[in-house]
């Protein structure tokens, strides 16, 4: 949300941002921060399962040996207690102090900067947040702490969480903003904690992290290098056929996939018991209990999650529908945007991700109107809301954490273009 002077149009929110003071993107990091990409592609090979011809999609339990197994030397199914964890990467520099999430003095969020440090950041004198004592009893101005978090009235980031934000009780939500610095428009900004909360025993029952982008943080900053750890490297989900090919097994499903694991799992074990290394025999027994556990735990795996269709966002219908008492709508749910965040809410609410991260691109919106970024905002503001609203009907608390890398400031000038909300509306 910034002031800036006026120019004619404005920039649709899935359009490329084009800017005279930026020169082409080069890399991946400034092409999706610019909005030229929306997410990340990956390749996939076909797994033995998929290579396996047979039929049937029911859910089978493991046998009694392979589940002693499990239970005994592979640590048993993946579990936590801990709340799960969505963030936001808003890429590009979000605007995020004053205009949208309030930020105040050393007394906290409500205690008000003045006129000119709001206007630095994007907030004009009229609209100064702060309470009016001659009204009885005083009233707030231009500010909102409907859901705990103080917000500007006029935030993009609130107008979305309210419109997605449907069925919850707004009592039970509460937040915090954290002012800090950071490198402008880089992604070398080690923000992104994935790897932290999977180090204070955050799993998931599927996958432990995913992310949105084929990196090492899942997003786009990166995550502090003294917590990364190779072997937990977020998963790519950005759509919903991402989360289906999970555990996708085929024409071969149900207890014939299961069956057909165990048989590879037993003949492994037949093998195994042939194998004499030259290691010590801690060192041979380590081993052979990582082979071991892989195959007990492919099978387990698929003994759970045996028909992919349940994992799949878009057939569960608190998330979409035609009717309005789903989150998004049949119509709008075309959007990328909405189809990422429904993928990484559906994976970390239902526990079978641990904690994962949502990358948007676009809001380096540099272009000289407020519009652009209102609505991007805006968009942004759904999402979270979004993911807030899906905890709350899947029973689950939730925790969203929003960053960027950098954020901008106003110069002062008032952007007099046509109201933003008609926009969002959809109308011009």
């Amino acid at each position: 949300m910034i002031i800036r002077k006026a120019r004619k149009g404005y920039t649709q929110p899935d359009e490329p941002l084009k800017l005279n003071d930026h020169g082409r993107p080069v890399t991946r990091r400034e092409f999706i921060q610019q909005g030229f990409m929306t997410g990340a592609a990956t390749i996939t090979a076909p797994s033995l399962m998929g290579l396996l011809s047979a039929s049937g999609n029911a859910n089978a339990a493991i046998s009694e040996d392979l589940q002693f197994i499990l239970d005994d030397q592979c640590g048993g199914r993946p579990s936590s207690t801990m709340m799960p964890f969505i963030c936001f990467d808003l890429a590009g520099g979000v605007n995020i102090a004053g205009s949208n999430v309030l930020v105040g003095g050393p007394g906290g969020q409500k205690d008000f900067l003045s006129t000119a440090g709001y206007d630095r950041l994007g907030v004009p004198g009229d609209m100064k947040p702060g309470i009016n004592n001659t009204t009885t009893p005083a009233t707030n101005e231009f500010f909102d702490e409907t859901f705990g978090l103080a917000f500007h009235t006029d935030s993009g980031f609130l107008k979305g969480i309210k419109d997605s934000y449907i069925t919850g009780d707004p009592t039970r939500v509460n937040g915090a903003v954290i002012a800090a610095r950071s490198d402008n428009d880089t992604g070398n900004n080690p923000h992104n904690p994935m790897y932290g909360i999977y180090k204070a025993g955050q799993e998931g029952r599927l996958l432990t992290l995913i992310g949105s982008r084929n990196s090492d943080s899942g997003g786009n900053s990166m995550a502090p290098m003294s917590l990364y750890d190779a072997s937990v490297r977020p998963t790519k989900i950005d759509r919903p056929s991402d989360v289906v090919g999970l555990v996708d097994t085929g024409k071969l499903g149900g207890q014939e996939a299961v069956d057909v694991l165990e048989a590879i799992q037993r003949l492994s074990d037949q093998k195994l018991n042939n194998v004499h290394t030259q290691l010590t025999a801690q060192a041979d027994a380590d081993i052979k209990k990582l082979i071991r556990c892989g195959y007990v735990k492919s099978a387990d795996m698929v003994s759970e999650f045996g028909t992919p269709s349940d994992l799949n966002p878009s057939l569960d219908t608190d998330i979409v529908g035609i009717d309005g008492s789903s989150i998004f709508d049949i119509g709008e749910y075309t959007n990328r945007e909405y189809q990422k965040t429904a993928s990484v809410m559906k994976m970390v609410c239902n526990g079978y991700a641990g904690a994962g991260t949502i990358t948007m691109g676009g809001y380096d919106y540099h272009t000289g109107d407020r519009v652009t970024g209102e609505v991007r905002d805006y968009r942004a503001g759904r999402c979270i809301g979004a993911c807030l609203e899906y905890a709350a009907r899947v029973g689950t608390p939730l925790m969203v954490y929003v960053f960027s890398d950098g954020s901008v400031s106003s110069n002062g000038n008032i952007d007099n273009m046509q109201s933003t909300q008609t926009l969002r509306d959809g109308t011009t």
